[in-house]
């Protein structure tokens, strides 16, 4: 089969309606809307454009449906986890492929996503027979206090476009873990990855109306009136601080209980005594994942002034070595953005850190023709005052500034209201435990350029998120602790 009649054939696999109670459906009045191949620009397919009526028809097939679904054995929730788990990598080429087109991520990349998506999923069916509580004497005696666990109830999950599939499970594989049904909105520039997906788990045996997908053009119109409907009972949100910030408004409304993981504006600190192909392999990690479209991306790289020169450059040859280009093409290491507005973005900021005196090490120059790219560029000398030193890049600019001290260097690191996750590059033992205490962060790695790990918890601080996704951790978001008193005064 030829690679046109592949991708087709993949596009073609895909539901491209609404799940509702199990049910593949139409949206309201047959409105759609397009999914455009970021590469080129051009339309892939046509998806369901969910209405709010749509939405609230979702909503209450998952209020429905969770009474059934918070009483299945534990062992049964992790059952089709396990099957789900399997699934996924019985299909990882297909569901790679997928993501490259809707995403645009080179397909090697998005085959790793899929394993890691998957990870989530076992690792939850792991926690769903886990579940646990107490049983203790009163302080005073007399009385018995048993502690139990319990679903949360019905979720609003809405989910981002960078990483289409591995935030879906992530947040689906506890929702479903603990007992919870769900109502999901993938982002509109990456609906099928989570169409495919739950297409997977009611293969895998989720029961109907345990998992509803309302993909749509309009999100707050139709998200909206179901967090303020007072049926749901948790949202689950990743994305950007500013909608996060009005999604909490709304969920004040019913003090709706959430979890969300927001933007970052990751410091990555490489000391005088790291060792700097080290480092340099750590930033590339750091900050070329997904094109830079992260929020654990690197977004502030400070070097000590004795290594900057060096570490530049070698960041710069390794950085102009990548080879960019559509993501379904052999050999591709770095794909296109994921809109016009991202690439927009990117070489406002990158002219902006121009202006104010920092210099171009390699890449830069915005290319033409068609798709939404930007070459991997290395800037150096970037100052305090410029907007990249504030803002999420979300692109493949790795910018340098030069420090001298750590005391220096960590009021840098520090001074912003995002949290996410820093990186430190040193070999001395003593720093780098002193350093991660002092950075104000959810998520610090030590000479590793990558944190994410389904086993450990996920998230961040001040501005850039409220609780915790994977790791052990990670299913208790979905439940609700309930004590019950016992008097066990003597009858006799």
């Amino acid at each position: 089969m030829s690679q046109e009649g592949r991708e087709a054939a993949v596009l073609g696999a895909v539901p491209k309606q609404l799940c509702i109670g199990g049910q593949w459906v139409d949206a309201e009045g047959a409105a759609t809307f397009d999914v455009l191949d970021p590469a080129t620009g051009e339309v892939l397919c046509q998806v369901a454009d969910a209405s709010p009526a749509d939405g609230m028809r979702a909503l209450e097939v998952a209020v429905a449906a969770q009474a059934d679904f918070a009483a299945l054995p534990p062992q049964a929730r992790a059952d089709m986890l396990t099957r789900a788990f399997t699934l996924l990598h019985e299909r990882i080429d297909d569901m790679a492929l997928l993501m490259t087109l809707e995403m645009g991520k080179p397909v090697a990349e998005a085959r790793g996503e899929i394993a890691y998506a998957a990870e989530f999923l076992r690792h939850f069916a792991g926690e769903a027979t886990r579940i646990s509580g107490g049983y203790q004497t009163a302080p005073a005696g007399g009385a018995r206090f048993l502690i139990a666990k319990q679903p949360v109830g019905p979720c609003l999950l809405i989910t981002p476009w960078n990483f289409p599939m591995a935030m879906g499970t992530r947040k689906l594989g506890p929702a479903i873990a603990a007992g919870c049904t769900s109502v999901v909105k993938p982002a509109h520039q990456t609906p099928l990855s989570m169409l495919a997906l739950v297409d997977i788990l009611r293969e895998a045996g989720v029961p109907d109306g345990a998992v509803n997908v309302v993909p749509t053009l309009h999100s707050g119109q139709v998200m909206e009136p179901l967090i303020r409907s007072g049926l749901a009972r948790k949202l689950s949100f990743t994305g950007s601080t500013s909608v996060g910030r009005l999604l909490l408004e709304q969920c004040a409304d019913k003090v709706l209980r959430t979890s969300m993981e927001l933007g970052g504006n990751a410091p990555f600190l490489v000391f005088e005594d790291a060792d700097v192909d080290e480092a340099v392999a750590g930033a590339m990690a750091a900050k070329m994942r997904n094109m830079g479209e992260a929020c654990t991306a690197a977004n502030r790289i400070y070097v000590h002034e004795s290594l900057i020169e060096e570490f530049g450059q070698k960041l710069a040859e390794k950085m102009s070595s990548l080879t960019v280009g559509r993501g379904t093409e052999p050999g591709i290491q770095v794909g296109p953005l994921i809109d016009d507005a991202a690439q927009n973005k990117v070489a406002e900021l990158l002219e902006d850190a121009m202006d104010r005196g920092a210099r171009v090490l390699s890449g830069g120059i915005r290319p033409d023709g068609a798709g939404f790219f930007f070459p991997p560029t290395v800037l150096t000398g970037v100052p305090g005052d410029a907007r990249m030193a504030h803002e999420e890049i979300f692109g493949p600019v790795a910018p340098l500034t030069p420090f001298r001290d750590e005391a220096e260097v960590l009021a840098a690191a520090n001074a912003t209201e995002f949290g996410l996750v820093s990186y430190v590059f040193t070999n001395d033992l003593r720093r780098a435990l002193r350093v991660a205490e002092k950075l104000e962060t959810g998520m610090v790695g030590i000479n590793q350029g990558v944190v994410s790990n389904p086993a450990a918890p996920f998230g961040g601080v001040k501005a850039s998120g409220v609780g915790r996704e994977g790791g052990a951790v990670g299913i208790d978001e979905f439940l609700e602790i309930k004590y019950v008193g016992i008097d066990l005064k003597d009858s006799a």
